[in-house]
């Protein structure tokens, strides 16, 4: 087991701010192991008939806790009225600390019909951090982590197993893609999937994959809100000021984990020019993790100039972020151009294996050098 000590911190945090927290995460992806160590909660979980029996009276429920307990509430969903039972525990039980669990968004399933607003925060947990990585390991492996990703199971495993990864896929879609969304046509959905595997970090192009999956385009729009819903998918937008030649549309697209990018692949190993594209999601995974996801932009020119991450800042600032494998060989040419743009903000190389953070200075820019968001 990892000790998820980031996540327990923010967990407790948020806490402090309301009693309810929606914590949210692709199967697998660690929140029933993050219940389990939270020492002073009482675990339920919802998927067993008995609790479902036990959460049908929630007021009565929530009476025989007691006035100051903690709850986690594994898999909240599948009770027949879980919003109701949060808004009782908000409203009418105010000692209660809870923490809820589910696969997607709170909103994504009907069963939802109030979203719990002013009442709850909400945490959305990734895979395991780099960072997490580097805490909970003596000698922590990157390709390792790339390979495996970083759910937990698979990235614990003596051995890299295939069937992990198939059996999640086969997982994600019956329980939530045909479960929340309704969407019918398997092989058309996978197929989506695998293609978007096979362009993890590129740029987005909805006619393209309608085509190579054989639908159409308001079908692979609606398959990729319910991917991103469930936390499979991540668009990262443009970041642009109105220059005529920035790219001012297109996302890039990222799979949610590299294990199921290797996965889809087809890879038994990391390979030198595999490493540094995967980098860029532990990178996306970090700096998601530490700030509001919708202040996370990519910068491109039409000119094929491109920063991997820009983070919008208060007052016009905005801080690049660039993610290499080797802090020696960064050419600060892309960097340069975008300086030019944008003067203001801070300038950041994330390198896996930076042990203390130090800055360099490459074409007149100061550069901070780090492995994770938080060193």
């Amino acid at each position: 087991m990892i000790r998820r000590t980031f996540w327990l911190n923010q967990i407790h945090e948020l806490w402090r701010q309301k009693p309810l927290v929606w914590l949210s995460g692709v199967r697998r992806s660690g929140k029933t192991s993050i219940c389990r160590q939270i020492p002073e909660g009482r675990y339920f979980n919802c998927d067993l008939p008995s609790v479902q029996r036990q959460l049908a009276d929630p007021e009565a429920f929530f009476i025989q806790q007691g006035k100051a307990a903690t709850l986690l509430l594994d898999e909240v969903h599948r009770i027949d009225d879980p919003a109701l039972a949060l808004k009782i525990a908000a409203d009418e039980f105010p000692g209660l600390r809870i923490l809820a669990t589910g696969s997607s968004t709170l909103q994504a399933t009907s069963k939802f019909r109030d979203s719990l607003t002013d009442r709850k925060r909400t945490l959305h947990l990734p895979p395991v951090l780099w960072r997490e990585c580097l805490t909970s390991f003596a000698q922590p492996e990157l390709d390792r982590r790339l390979l495996h990703g970083g759910l937990p199971g698979a990235l614990l495993a003596d051995a890299l197993d295939p069937a992990f990864f198939a059996d999640w896929m086969d997982s994600f879609y019956a329980r939530d893609i045909l479960e929340l969304f309704g969407v019918r046509n398997r092989t058309a959905f996978m197929a989506l999937l695998k293609l978007i595997g096979l362009r993890n970090g590129g740029l987005l192009d909805i006619t393209d994959l309608g085509k190579e999956a054989g639908i159409s385009r308001p079908t692979v729009m609606s398959h990729l809100d319910a991917m991103e819903i469930a936390h499979a998918l991540i668009r990262v937008p443009p970041f642009h000021g109105g220059g005529h030649r920035e790219i001012v549309q297109r996302p890039r697209i990222f799979l949610f984990d590299t294990g199921l990018v290797a996965h889809i692949r087809g890879w038994e190993r990391i390979r030198e020019d595999d490493r540094g594209l995967l980098w860029e999601n532990l990178v996306l995974d970090e700096l998601r993790a530490s700030r509001p996801p919708d202040t996370v932009h990519y910068w491109r020119d039409k000119s094929q100039r491109e920063v991997d991450f820009v983070i919008q800042r208060p007052e016009g600032r905005v801080d690049a972020i660039e993610a290499k494998i080797n802090p020696d060989a960064f050419d600060a040419a892309n960097l340069t151009a975008f300086r030019q743009l944008y003067p203001t903000g801070k300038n950041f190389l994330f390198c896996p294996f930076v042990k203390t953070p130090y800055t360099l200075t490459k074409n007149g820019l100061l550069i901070e050098v780090r492995a994770t968001a938080q060193d």
